[in-house]
Formats: C-alpha cells, structure tokens, sequence
C-alpha cells in the first residue's frame, strides 16, 4: 500500500503538486490523467523518491519515504526516457541491470522479454531497435524483477493498439499478483484499456477520482 499525505511539491518556488491526498492498494492499476504541465511526472518522481516533498509525507508499506528509506526497496520504473544502454542487446541490459539486487534470475529475463512481445534471441544492439521495440525493451527493464510498485509514465507511447491491448494482459498479470501500478497517460483510450482507476490532476491537484 502506497499513502500519500497530503504531499506538496514546490520546484525553484513553484507549486508543482498542492496537497495531494491519496491511498493506492495493491492489486490494483491506476491511471494518471491531465495535461501536459498538470503534475503527472512529478507526481511519478516523488513516488519513486527521486525527488522530495516540500511538506507532507510518502508512506509505502508502513515506511515514510525520505526518512525511514530513500526509495521504494521493490520498484519497477519508466519515467520519461527509457535507460536502456544502446551499445547492447535488451538481455545484456537487463542481465548487467540484475546483478544489482540479484533477484532475477536469466529465466525471469527471458520470460519477461516475451511476455512485453519481444524476441528472446534478438542479438540487436538496443539503438538499433524501432521506437515501439524500445518502448516494450522500457517497460521489460521495469517488469523483470517482479517489483511490488510499478511507476509508468506514458507506457504506450509509439505501441499500436494491438500492443496496447498485450501491455494491458501483462499489467494485469503483474496486478494479480499483487503490484501496485500507477501509470500516467494524457490518452484517456489507453487509461480506459489499461487502468482500474482513473485520477484526473489539473495544476498539481487531484480534481476527480473515477
């Protein structure tokens, strides 16, 4: 369970998120709505722990962010650009990537490149993927260790409909599980496709929760 206490966010004197009040559970996916500017990705990053709240408290299982840990110990995360090393094959990244944590073994990397609709024995260097390929090889990265909270922002971009209705078997498949998934869209089709809550933020607040 993720509780987010009445959080405010404030960037070189700017107030990017006002008093945002909210509790994700497990199990479940939501969708992040708005406009470009709304707040979306910093609403993101502050749950990851890559930035910091100016006043209010980030509680994921029972743990103040910030204070009692740095970051969410279990996360799987795409934010923006996706990290992938371009120099090497998708296995290879996520290979190097597992030896950090070493909690995901060779099988849990193969799997999970299938499952994102991928070829296992495609020996291409990353940059010579397409940009739906890099996309699924993004979304791999934040799947494979089989994190308790996955944080998407804007997971289907440059994917056809045909791999947004695949990325949205396999987020299910993860919230079955028992992940907490939040992604952010400005596409409400896909949030409909793909969340099981819709929270739409306008100017750093939560305006409606459907």
């Amino acid at each position: 369970m993720i509780e987010v206490k009445n959080i405010t966010v404030k960037i070189k004197k700017e107030t990017i998120l006002k008093d945002v009040l909210y509790i994700f559970e497990a199990g479940k996916i939501y969708g992040l709505r708005g406009r470009n500017g709304a707040g979306k990705t910093m609403f993101l990053r502050a749950l990851a722990g890559l930035i910091r709240v100016s006043s209010g408290r980030i509680v994921v299982d029972g743990e103040v962010l910030g204070e009692n840990i740095d970051f969410p110990p279990s996360l799987g995360l795409l934010i923006e650009n996706n990290n992938l090393a371009p120099e090497f094959s998708l296995t290879k990244n996520l290979k190097l990537l597992s030896q950090i944590k070493k909690v995901a073994t060779d099988d849990d990397i193969e799997q999970t490149i299938a499952r994102v609709g991928l070829a296992t024995n495609d020996s291409r260097k990353v940059a010579k993927f397409s940009l739906g390929m890099k996309q699924r090889g993004a979304i791999a990265q934040a799947l494979f260790e089989k994190p308790s909270l996955i944080l998407l922002d804007e997971p289907t971009n440059a994917i056809d409909q045909k791999g947004v209705i695949q990325i949205r078997e396999l987020l299910a498949e993860e919230a079955q599980r028992g992940a907490t998934i939040i992604l952010a869209s400005h596409n409400l089709e896909d949030l409909t496709l793909l969340a099981d809550k819709i929270i739409d933020l306008s100017d750093g607040e939560i305006v409606s929760d459907v």
